[in-house]
């Protein structure tokens, strides 16, 4: 039987009292008590709103519904009352896994999924984590994670709250909140500021957080760091572009988004316009540039990062980034070799994990280095000694297609390493603060020449050199401060407005 044409009756599943007054109490935004509870909710669920029945379903199973899921069951509770609501959320609760306890939260949640789960430090987690550690410390957060199905939201322990933060096995900071995890405990943001800080490809997640950023009553903030998929499909994955337009299809209706470059808001501006084409009216979109702030390494580190990467003898050339399509890291390859051969001496260091689509390089690499070419690549480095290599480099060289910000320049420039890099974009955004040669990066000529002229024409590359030690800096503090101002303690209004 359709479920728009039952009668009401008494369903057979009995919505748990524990879990009916925790939803009591956060419809009513006062304690109620168990026995009144029921009584409370059945009144909200007579003729509900998409917003109540998302909270009912994520309470009572312990699921974060999606948006097909929410209408559905709202439709059919005008039909079947409050008892339908009960079925579909046993149901969840029956499919999924059942959750030890549930926590309805109203205060920032901060969405840290890969973070909490992996060691890996691209650009996207290294300003994840820089930004984390400062909001956590000075300011009252959730730090959230998912459960690996991704149906629910679950707080972090403490341990993976701590190796988030890179602050070892032990304790995190004062004012984190990451705390022990005992059975399936679930996060239930209502009334919140959701914020995600990190790129969402994960079709199940991506789902539930387009359906909380719709019907929890809470604002939605967002970095964004770029759309590449968009912009340069063809140098991603084959399953990141569709993946990542459900990101964006979810982001629709989220209040704010912080882009960390000009660059990059022009970008999700274009999207925005996208957007208002289907009756909505987007997040507002603010560029809050990243920082460019150096770490002084150590005499310790600099004397391990030369004995292990550094040719005595000769310059070193450093390329810092995962080696997928858009980084053109076969062209730099290609410009080495005609340097090579035409007889600069040089050695060539490439830091950063294979990506997709990376074969082509890393054949090229062996071929290089098997000829006897001074070229290596590092899978992965430790920070002290990343910034240990930007000092000991005569120059580093990154002329990709396509940035959201390019951190590898901006850390270069601020260790007063003079750098090769695009002529447009976010990158080229940072070179016009002084210290960089700007390319076509599509030129494989003028990649070739601006390399060439950095490792012999003295005069340059100590011009280059003091322009970058004479930048200002941008310190990850500021960035954090900026991007909360923004994305949490500024009240806004519906999607799109200020308020």
């Amino acid at each position: 039987m359709s479920p728009f044409l039952r009668t009401r009756r008494r369903s057979r599943y009995a919505a748990p009292p524990d879990r009916l007054a925790v939803l009591a109490t956060a419809l009513e935004e006062r304690k109620v008590a168990t026995a009144d509870a029921r009584r409370v909710v059945e009144a909200h669920l007579e003729r509900p709103g998409d917003d109540v029945v998302w909270l009912a379903l994520s309470v009572l199973s312990g699921v974060l519904p999606g948006a097909e899921t929410v209408i559905e069951t709202r439709r059919a509770a005008r039909f079947a009352g409050p008892e339908h609501v009960y079925e579909v959320a046993a149901r969840l609760r029956r499919d999924g896994h059942s959750a030890a306890s549930i926590e309805v939260v109203s205060g920032p949640v901060i969405d840290v999924e890969h973070l909490a789960r992996t060691s890996l430090g691209t650009g996207i987690q290294r300003v994840t984590r820089e930004t984390l550690r400062r909001w956590v410390t000075d300011r009252e957060v959730r730090a959230v994670g998912w459960h690996a199905d991704y149906r629910a939201m679950r707080p972090l322990t403490r341990a993976e709250l701590a190796r988030a933060l890179e602050e070892g096995p032990g304790e995190p900071k004062a004012g984190s909140t990451g705390s022990p995890v005992r059975g399936r405990r679930v996060v239930v943001p209502w009334k919140a500021t959701y914020v995600l800080p990190e790129v969402v490809l994960e079709e199940d997640r991506t789902r539930r957080i387009e359906a909380l950023l719709r019907f929890s009553r809470s604002r939605g903030a967002a970095i964004g760091f770029d759309t590449v998929p968009l912009t340069s499909a063809e140098t991603a994955a084959d399953d990141v572009p569709p993946r990542f337009i459900l990101e964006l299809a979810a982001l629709r209706h989220a209040h704010r988004i912080a882009t960390i470059s000009a660059a990059a808001a022009h970008e999700y501006e274009g999207w925005r316009t996208m957007v208002r084409s289907t009756g909505l009216d987007g997040p507002q979109i603010r560029a809050i540039p990243l920082a460019v702030e150096a770490v002084i390494p150590s005499t310790e580190a600099l004397a391990e990062a030369a004995a292990r990467y550094c040719v005595p003898s000769l310059p070193l050339v450093l390329c810092v980034g995962s080696h997928e399509p858009r980084k053109n890291h076969l062209a730099v390859l290609h410009a080495a070799e005609r340097l090579w051969r035409d007889g600069y001496e040089f050695s060539l260091l490439f830091v950063g994990g294979n990506a997709w689509k990376s074969e082509d390089f890393t054949d090229r690499l062996a071929d290089l280095a098997g000829a006897g070419r001074p070229v290596e690549s590092v899978l992965g480095l430790s920070d002290r000694l990343l910034w240990a290599l930007y000092a000991l480099a005569r120059c580093t060289v990154f002329p990709s297609l396509n940035e959201g910000f390019g951190l590898p320049v901006a850390e270069s420039l601020a260790s007063g390493t003079p750098v090769v890099t695009s002529n447009f974009g976010s990158t080229l955004e940072i070179a016009e603060g002084g210290g960089a040669l700007t390319v076509d990066p599509r030129d494989d000529a003028a990649i070739t020449r601006a390399l060439g002229a950095l490792l012999t024409d003295d005069a340059l590359h100590h011009e280059l050199t003091e322009q970058a030690r004479a930048r200002a800096t941008r310190t990850w503090d500021q960035y954090a401060d900026e991007a909360w101002d923004y994305l949490v303690a500024t009240n806004v209004g519906p999607v799109g407005q200020d308020g």
